[in-house]
């Protein structure tokens, strides 16, 4: 026990080995959701679910034990959202490519994220970014966290035609997760350790009884894998024809990181005195590595997830959070059963809901809001764009195009008003860029 305290420092972090494991629970339940989503949603452009499902439970296993032993963060990752449907529903199916020869692209993408930052192009990025827009960021990751929990509740609907508007709250699957976040918010209040892990297992206990969930056993053994390991085609990605979409997997993987990275450790108090954070390079090639051996898998890009925060907000401060959620998401190969009956959802009209992990989301959500206190509101240079990526990342339903509204807009307000000096010349060229993606790399 004294060479975990001293190899993740929790003691000096002020955090407790047992408050590492709550929080590592507590993260993998909030998560669960992924590995069912996952394949459903590959499944789509060909894949095999089963094979898919113990992949993208290895690929992230992998990857979060790297974070937690390397990195030492309590971050996870997994299949990004987003990502998974950019690649099986427009590289796939809508654009015709073979998920093999898709695989290969997101390989690539993995291996120029790696390149970037082993030559600490994506560290500079981050320590670039300026308070402010740290801030609204974090902001806009909990409004994004948040809005996402309130549609897996079914609290908001969003209809195909992209309106937005209040659901059937007198639904039992709506119910349930609004008592949900009753529970943790009076957990939280009297300070209970482990409320939102309780919330959950409350949530998941009321789901059972009412008949939201199915018991289905705990234990099971796992599917094959080989329909999908090691099937990525990267000599047909290598073509020319390709390269777009290199760049845009490579895109959106770089600023998703760059957004959660920021969003998760500024939440967790981990950043220095300056706004900086401590070991970005290791957070940095583990994510970029992940992505590479996720698709060697058999994955669509695997990223530092947002789902994370719940953990921190439970008190994990270091990578033995992480490793316990590791662990956890290896054992779920084994454990499909119950983690399906937590974080498979419950299907209503052809719309899935996630009733039991919902108010998890929608409480850690309501807690990264706190860091909008920092951000400079006397300046409308300064605020203007942090309420931009605020509002960007729910709107857009994406984290990348809300950092471009704050990236375009902070640059261009400074110049226009006088202030070029206060730029760092890095915020400039990251505000052209953004501009170039949407003039020739929107797919």
């Amino acid at each position: 026990m004294n060479f975990i305290d001293r190899f993740f420092s929790i003691s000096r972090l002020g955090s407790t080995i047992r408050t590492e494991i709550t929080a590592g629970a507590t993260t993998f339940v909030t998560m669960a959701y992924i590995i069912f989503v996952q394949p459903a949603v590959l499944s789509a452009a060909g894949m095999d679910f089963g094979a898919v499902l113990v992949a993208t439970c290895v690929s992230s296993a992998l990857a979060t034990l790297m974070m937690g032993l390397y990195a030492r963060y309590p971050l996870a990752l997994a299949p990004g959202m987003g990502e998974n449907f950019f690649f099986a529903y427009v590289v796939v199916v809508a654009m015709g490519i073979p998920w093999d020869t898709a695989l290969g692209i997101v390989f690539i993408s993995g291996i120029l994220f790696l390149a970037l930052s082993l030559f600490n192009v994506r560290e500079i990025i981050i320590n670039t970014i300026p308070p402010s827009l740290k801030a609204g960021i974090t902001v806009g990751i909990g409004l994004f966290v948040t809005f996402i929990g309130l549609v897996f509740a079914g609290i908001i609907e969003k209809s195909p035609g992209g309106i937005v508007k209040l659901g059937s709250v007198r639904e039992l699957h709506v119910i349930i997760p609004i008592l949900g976040v009753l529970v943790i918010a009076v957990l939280s209040y009297f300070r209970i350790r482990g409320a939102i892990l309780l919330g959950i297992l409350v949530c998941a206990l009321i789901a059972l009884v009412t008949g939201i969930a199915n018991y289905r056993g705990i234990v099971s053994g796992p599917p094959s894998i080989m329909p999908v390991f090691a099937k990525m085609d990267v000599l047909k990605a290598l073509s020319l024809d390709y390269v777009p979409l290199i760049l845009v997997f490579l895109f959106m993987n770089v600023f998703d990181t760059v957004g959660t990275v920021v969003g998760v450790t500024r939440q967790a108090g981990l950043m220095d005195e300056n706004g900086a954070i401590p070991r970005i390079n290791r957070i940095l090639h583990t994510d970029s590595a992940a992505t590479a051996f996720g698709a060697l898998f058999g994955t669509s890009t695997v990223t530092t997830y947002i789902e994370s925060a719940t953990g921190v907000y439970e008190g994990g401060r270091t990578g033995l959070t992480a490793v316990v959620t590791a662990l956890l998401l290896a054992l779920a190969i084994f454990i499909e059963p119950l983690a399906r009956m937590i974080g498979g959802g419950y299907a209503v009209g052809g719309t899935t809901f996630y009733p039991i992990i919902a108010p998890a989301l929608i409480i850690v959500g309501s807690m990264m809001v706190i860091s909008i206190r920092d951000i400079a509101f006397d300046d409308v240079t300064e605020y203007l764009p942090a309420f931009l990526v605020m509002i960007g990342m729910p709107l857009t339903y994406s984290i990348a195009d809300g950092l471009a509204f704050g990236f375009i807009s902070y640059p261009a307000l400074k110049i226009a008003t006088g202030k070029i000096r206060e730029i760092k010349p890095l915020v400039i060229v990251l505000g052209i860029v953004f501009v170039l993606r949407y003039a020739f790399l929107k797919v």
